[in-house]
């Protein structure tokens, strides 16, 4: 088979221009660029206590909210009691009210006494500028169906009767269904039944009250998929008077497919496991922000906004252990180039960007690295972004660089880029020859490409042999033309078609001065690929 050459207009980091500041004012919709703030999970694991919270809070208002960081999370088991014998999966050391519900521990969190709750912890967050959020995990409670206590109607505040019964939670807790890696702590509820619903009502209805403007709802996606939970907790939010920024996880084993039944229930969900500071962990992010961004899932339809494919937090600075009961203790262990790798692909992913590390010994470093401007902008406010598999080219007959002087002076940031594809795709269909000398010919793109751009050419020059190597093989080199930026011929376009551009190719236009030794050889008129001193040729037909 054949290939082609088809020009891609390509829209890569388009950035819109916004005066700084405005970020957040006057929004009529949740998640209208990806979320941003601080959780407490890389640095505190469960343990984190209400003034350990507010002194990181403090500090995210003081140093991260001019970025962008306005959500500041409590992250899981805040209603377990630190004391001998607790631990991630223990059983029997939470806090929980007369009605099966999670409730702060009053050791750790000591304004939460008198029934208050997190009311004057999220005031106090709220009085930061900042919006307050928090951890919850699937359904009921296993300590709570172990009690079997009574579910609370909102409607009525009393219990909940259907059948001329009183529905408690063993009533309603799925014990089967229990979270697969916390399989003490929690199970899903029935959806189908009223009193199920009734009990996720009055979870979603208390955090309300409390003042919550974020919720990390956990063991419910990827491989924990609860897709009956999102579904209705996604409901109960629309209904509620305070809007509520609703986000999922884990994401082991989700996959885009997984994703279009949630995206327009949620605002963000986790597409990883727990990401760590370790490169193992950093280097799967890869390919799974790809799988997303080609599916188009990057600021889809969400919840009363829209919704993120979440990579997990940035696990930078001063940090814990995974399931540890102790409180930030050691260094980040990614170097420097690896956590720059991270944060640069978590930004161009548009992922949510939730910094982990104890903000009380935030280094300068660090704090550099997670507000970088350039970055930031691109979280934002870039669009269309994918994984870029073709090869770059030039504007015009006298130039070979990305964008012409033109273009560029009226904020004109499109660009063209060749592919290849089958001479049978109708899209290829578009070039058109002519000869300026004896061996040179000039192929153009028919189309106009729009007003201000010059019809896109290049030129087409059989290959010179020049060495005695060359004419020695002479047969191999026999109906093989290079492609030239401009008619001075002085540079080659690059032949191999899965070659990866590097930063500096990219940016001149995969056109380089034109060598022997260099893979910028392409067939005419053949139907088949092969090599030349082990070197890709790719094809092309005029």
């Amino acid at each position: 088979m054949r290939s082609c050459f088809i020009i891609c207009f390509c829209f890569t980091f388009l950035l819109r221009r916004v005066i700084s500041g405005t970020r957040f004012r006057g929004l009529t919709e949740l998640a209208s660029s990806p979320p941003r703030g601080w959780n407490s999970y890389d640095s505190f694991c469960w343990t984190v206590s209400e003034e350990e919270f507010l002194q990181n809070a403090e500090l995210v208002s003081r140093r991260l909210h001019a970025h962008g960081y306005e959500y500041v999370v409590v992250d899981y088991l805040w209603y377990r009691r630190k004391v001998k014998g607790a631990y991630v999966d223990s059983l029997g050391f939470d806090v929980i009210d007369e009605w099966g519900r999670m409730i702060p521990d009053p050791e750790r969190w000591p304004s939460s006494r008198g029934g208050k709750g997190f009311t004057e912890v999220a005031k106090k967050v709220h009085d930061m500028g900042l919006k307050f959020g928090i951890h919850v995990m699937r359904g009921i409670s296993t300590q709570a169906f172990n009690a079997n206590t009574p579910i609370l109607d909102i409607t009525t505040g009393s219990a909940y009767k259907e059948s001329r019964r009183e529905w408690r939670a063993k009533d309603v807790g799925i014990k089967e269904r229990a979270c697969a890696w916390m399989k003490n702590g929690f199970m899903s509820v029935d959806t189908k039944s009223g009193a199920g619903k009734a009990f996720l009502r009055s979870l979603y209805k208390q955090y309300a009250d409390w003042g919550v403007d974020f919720v990390k709802n956990d063991c419910v996606f990827g491989d924990d998929l609860d897709l009956a939970e999102i579904s209705y907790v996604s409901e109960v939010l629309t209904q509620l008077n305070r809007p509520i920024l609703y986000s999922l996880s884990p994401g082991s084993s989700a996959s885009p497919a997984m994703a279009r039944d949630v995206n327009g229930l949620v605002n963000m969900y986790r597409v990883t496991g727990d990401d760590w500071d370790s490169w193992k962990d950093v280097s799967t992010h890869f390919d799974v922000a790809r799988d997303f961004a080609a599916a188009n899932m990057i600021g889809a339809k969400g919840l009363r906004g829209k919704s993120w494919p979440d990579l997990d937090m940035l696990p930078f600075g001063w940090l814990t252990d995974p399931g540890s009961n102790e409180g930030p203790h050691r260094k980040c262990n990614l170097n420097l180039d690896e956590q720059r790798t991270q944060i640069t692909l978590w930004s161009m992913a548009k992922s949510p960007l939730m910094f982990g590390g104890d903000m009380r010994r935030l280094d300068e470093i660090t704090f550099k690295l997670i507000t970088n401007p350039t970055l930031l902008e691109i979280n934002s406010f870039s669009t269309n972004n994918a994984e870029f598999p073709y090869i770059t080219s030039s504007l015009s007959r006298h130039t070979w660089t990305s964008l012409s002087r033109n273009q560029m002076s009226k904020g004109i940031t499109d660009f063209h880029a060749l592919g290849l594809t089958s001479c049978k795709d109708d899209n290829a269909r578009g070039w058109l020859a002519r000869t300026v000398d004896d061996d040179l010919e000039q192929v153009c793109w028919k189309e106009k490409l729009s007003e201000l751009q010059v019809p896109f050419c290049l030129y087409k020059k059989h290959h010179l042999l020049e060495s005695d190597e060359e004419l020695t093989y002479n047969h191999l080199y026999d109906g093989k033309v290079r492609l030239f930026a401009t008619e001075r011929t002085e540079f080659c376009l690059g032949a191999s078609p899965h070659k990866k551009l590097t930063s500096k190719e990219f940016k001149r236009g995969s056109f380089s001065p034109c060598r022997r030794e260099a893979n910028q050889v392409y067939l005419y008129e053949v139907s088949y690929l092969f090599l030349i001193h082990n070197l890709d040729v790719a094809k092309f037909n005029s």
